[in-house]
C-alpha cells in the first residue's frame, strides 16, 4: 500500500482531483485537510500560503496511473506529488483497498 501526498492551493482544485481518481479507482480513499500554512522556496523567495493537503491511498501497481493523473489534473506548476509506502496496514483494510482499486 502507498499514500500519496500532494498540496492543492484551494479546497476547490483538491477536491476535484480526489473525486476524479476516486471515480477512476486509482484510489480506495482520500483524506483532505486544511494546511494552515504552508512556507516554501518559490522563485529565489520564501512564499506563504493556506493550501489544502491531500492523502491518496492506494496500491503499489496503481500508483504510476495516479500520478500521472494528478499531474495532468494539477493547478500547480509544480505539485508536490510524494509517495510513502505503508508498513504494517491492516490486512481487512488492505483487501477493502484491493477492491476498491481493481482495474478490471
Amino acid at each position: 500500500m502507498l499514500l500519496i501526498y500532494s498540496t492543492f492551493p484551494d479546497e476547490e482544485s483538491a477536491v476535484r482531483v480526489a473525486k476524479g481518481a476516486l471515480e477512476r479507482h486509482l484510489v480506495g480513499c482520500v483524506n483532505i485537510f486544511r494546511v494552515h500554512k504552508s512556507m516554501y522556496w518559490w522563485e529565489g523567495k520564501i512564499a506563504e500560503d493556506q493550501e489544502w493537503g491531500v492523502i491518496f491511498k492506494t496500491l503499489e501497481e496503481r500508483a504510476d496511473e495516479l500520478e500521472q493523473y494528478i499531474r495532468e489534473n494539477h493547478p500547480y506548476t509544480t505539485p508536490a506529488i510524494i509517495r510513502v509506502r505503508a508498513a504494517g496496514v491492516n490486512p481487512d483494510y488492505l483487501s477493502w483497498l484491493e477492491g476498491c482499486t481493481r482495474t478490471s
